[in-house]
């Protein structure tokens, strides 16, 4: 009786400061995880698939607030994506601290999401966002980065600071900098044998941030059972001292706008992008092409038909139907990419897709997802080909 009476005294001493620990503080613990049979059937190429998600839906993570009083709230908020058709643990998505007020909104330090990608268009208007389906990527027609100026599934942004305003009168706003104007990669300066600029390539704000920002807005209104949505935003990607050196000189600058309405069961939306100087945001990388982020090795299922030339100028356009009967909704969305060509270098490039397909919703938080894409590109060459995308997964939230 006293060896129990003992290990419940133990016990409720080691919960006391547990339970202080907690007092105005809210922790949830959440996560994500999906598989798809998705096939890739490139032109003049053998067919290539997979079971898993290389487009980053599933992960897992921790998100903390805390009560301050006067408003003012602390936030924490941790984050890791994986693939579930591979061993690997899992990669590092957002990773931020936050202080946020009812009245003045929300500001977010560390490795963030861009507005481009969850608050203005992007992934937000995209009922196929992080599936083999999505409007970004391999067969897309929306912006599909990696590096977190995009809308790519895969981006986020390194060093970074980001603003979220509260909404006033149907109107909000999202700002967001990574700061970095030096002429080395890292201030611990370590020298780098094999370049001849000193510094590690790292998270620092160094050598290729510049200054680097983004804005956008929007407006909701409702009005006798519609739903409309208008938004809007410009990115900058500043060409760093050492991209000088290899040839680029213009900054990146990408303007978008775009919209959508919902009614009853019907939702349509799109957005238009216009590019100039593509640098790095708007160009191929392996994440969007469906490459492996872990290895940096290129994936011959994908191919980056929203990105840019290197160097130049483009625009693309998307739109988007969703109708909801029951669980299930039914979608039809497309759109068209032009690549301008870079004298001496990459040709112009002109992709059109369209995608048909359906979501149903077994509960709140499981749903079956399937359909198909086609791509068709004008002037084709080795790396860009006609394509047929197929694709049936799952989906659970918890």
């Amino acid at each position: 009786m006293k060896k129990k009476l003992i290990s419940l005294a133990v016990a409720g001493a080691l919960a006391v400061p547990m339970t202080v620990s907690a007092q105005g503080t809210h922790v949830t613990l959440f996560g994500s995880v999906q598989a798809e049979y998705a096939t890739v059937n490139r032109e003049n190429q053998s067919s290539q698939a997979l079971i898993g998600d290389d487009t980053g839906r599933s992960r897992m993570g921790m998100h903390v607030t805390e009560n301050l009083g006067g408003g003012f709230k602390a936030k924490a908020h941790v984050e890791y994506g994986f693939n579930t058709g591979a061993g690997a643990l899992g990669v590092a998505r957002e990773r931020w601290v936050a202080l946020a007020n009812d009245s003045w909104g929300e500001v977010k330090f560390g490795r963030v999401q861009s507005p481009f990608k969850d608050f203005a268009g992007g992934m937000t208007i995209d009922p196929f966002a992080y599936t083999t389906l999505q409007a970004g990527g391999s067969g897309g027609t929306m912006m599909a980065s990696a590096n977190g100026y995009g809308s790519g599934a895969q981006g986020f942004v390194n060093s970074a600071v980001r603003y979220d305003s509260p909404k006033v009168e149907g109107f909000s706003f999202s700002g967001l900098l990574m700061p970095g104007d030096a002429n080395r990669l890292d201030p611990a300066n370590t020298i780098i044998a094999t370049s001849t600029f000193q510094g590690s390539q790292s998270n620092a704000g160094g050598e290729d941030g510049e200054w680097d920002f983004q804005l956008a807005g929007k407006y909701d209104a409702q009005w006798q059972g519609h739903n409309f949505a208008v938004f809007g935003g410009y990115s900058r990607d500043n060409v760093s001292t050492r991209q000088r050196t290899v040839g680029f000189r213009n900054n990146e600058h990408v303007w978008r706008g775009g919209g959508s309405w919902n009614y009853q069961q019907f939702t349509l939306s799109g957005q238009y992008e216009r590019i100039t100087n593509a640098v790095g945001a708007a160009t191929c990388t392996n994440a969007a092409a469906l490459g492996n982020p872990a290895t940096g090795l290129p994936d011959t299922r994908g191919q980056c038909n929203s990105a840019m030339n290197v160097g130049g100028d483009g625009n693309i356009w998307f739109a988007s139907g969703k109708y909801d009967w029951g669980n299930t909704s039914f979608i039809a969305q497309g759109g068209q990419t032009h690549a301008h060509g870079v004298i001496g270098a990459a040709q112009s490039r002109q992709v059109s897709s369209f995608t048909v397909g359906a979501i149903h919703n077994l509960s709140k938080r499981s749903s079956l997802f399937g359909g198909y894409q086609r791509a068709m590109v004008s002037d084709k060459n080795a790396t860009f080909q006609d394509s047929d995308t197929w694709s049936l997964g799952m989906r659970h939230n918890f």
